[in-house]
């Protein structure tokens, strides 16, 4: 039989076809159910297994969640089956920390007859459509998964990403997958009863996406940042609409949607949010955590890689005038929050890759970081914060030392 050339060294480069749905809707337990059942197809002639996942948080803010959801299942039980209860898991970074939380999961998922063609639902936000795409992605090698996302930040940012992680080792996402979610569908109404608190938290996000892919994106921002910190409907919905396509067009089109190279540039302001998180015992969120690593990799930017001062000093107020606090004491133990940057180099592997900015909508990346200059784009920060306090008495932000 005839063999190749060298038939001992065979590379064959191959892609494998993804399809990522993104829906937008009102009410997506209500009028707008049919957006929901059309994203679950039968198989063949046997009807899909679909396990409800609910967030305990959303469903202590909104009493008759749970209720609505099994009314849902119950009027579709010609479309789909629902082997078992709505399960509920902690809110917020909780359901992250504790990585029992997965195998109870995975406990639920196989109790229920899951398959791969079987369907997890899961509302809630950002942490929770982690750990339980994390579950997901891992039983079966794969279950279908639809993220209903329940807070700005999931809607605008990481709902429609491909990575599902929860933490250990006291690291951000240690463990984790990537893998496709079936469908994702930002509800307006799910918005309704989110904390003050938590609204502004997405719009970092949006912030961030708009410095690596936009001007006039972000020029909207700067101008709107009040009217969005009111909860403005009719100027956050856009934003939030916007940010979520750009973050989809990045990793649908940007050519590495599973990080095998050495850039991420959506991660811009990310290496010290993620070590704030920790440092903080979470008490920031995610959201607050990368507004303030937006604000330092921005000044930073300015300082050594040409990005201009005047913007540098809108990012500054953009934040702060959506809300966003820029201080903290954990951001002055400066020598510890450098440590995020090996951490960081360390999740991707390789040399250290940090995005900067040379101007709005051209990211550059940087294999070395100048220590003395982020220290002095850490103290213009916060002097801008302490700043910004003394003038407004509705500051969020907590002040260091």
């Amino acid at each position: 039989m005839p063999q190749p050339a060298d038939d001992r060294h065979v590379d064959v480069p191959f892609a494998v076809p993804f399809t990522h749905r993104l829906r937008f809707t009102d009410d997506v337990l209500g009028i707008d159910q049919d957006v929901l059942l059309d994203v679950i197809e039968a198989s063949g002639d046997r009807i899909p297994r679909v396990q409800v996942w609910l967030d305990e948080c959303v469903a202590a803010a909104i009493p008759d969640l749970a209720d609505r959801v099994e009314n849902f299942c119950e009027s579709n039980a010609d479309r789909f089956l629902t082997p078992g209860n709505i399960q509920t898991v902690p809110g917020g970074e909780a359901v992250k920390n504790d990585i029992h939380i997965i195998e109870r999961m995975l406990k639920c998922m196989n109790f229920a007859d899951l398959d791969r063609r079987s369907y997890v639902i899961v509302i809630g936000g950002g942490a929770v459509l982690d750990a339980v795409g994390f579950a997901a992605a891992i039983a079966h090698r794969g279950i279908r998964l639809i993220r209903i996302p329940t807070t700005t930040l999931a809607q605008a940012d990481s709902a429609v990403g491909v990575k599902n992680a929860v933490n250990l080792f006291e690291k951000k996402n240690w463990v984790g997958s990537f893998a496709v979610p079936w469908a994702v569908i930002n509800d307006a109404a799910l918005l309704d009863t989110l904390p003050d608190r938590d609204f502004v938290c997405g719009f970092s996000e949006a912030v961030k996406v708009s410095l690596l892919k936009e001007r006039q994106l972000f020029d909207y921002l700067c101008e709107n940042a009040e009217q969005i910190a009111a909860r403005d409907w009719a100027t956050c919905a856009p934003l939030i609409r916007r940010s979520a396509v750009h973050h989809l067009n990045h990793i649908t089109h940007g050519g590495d949607p599973f990080e095998a190279l050495e850039a991420r540039p959506l991660d811009y302001g990310h290496w010290s949010a993620h070590k704030l998180e920790v440092m903080t015992n979470f008490e920031l969120r995610h959201g607050e955590a990368v507004g303030i690593g937006v604000a330092v990799d921005s000044v930073y930017s300015s300082l050594v890689h040409g990005f201009p001062q005047q913007d540098a000093d809108r990012v500054l107020h953009c934040l702060a005038n959506l809300g966003l606090p820029l201080d903290h004491p954990a951001l002055h133990r400066v020598d510890e929050l450098f440590n995020g940057l090996e951490e960081f180099r360390q999740h991707l592997g390789g040399r250290l890759t940090v995005t900067m900015l040379e101007g709005v909508g051209s990211p550059i990346d940087v294999h070395v970081i100048d220590a003395a200059a982020m220290r002095q784009a850490i103290e213009t920060v916060a002097e801008f914060a302490a700043a910004h306090c003394s003038t407004n008495s509705e500051c969020p932000t907590v002040c260091g030392d």
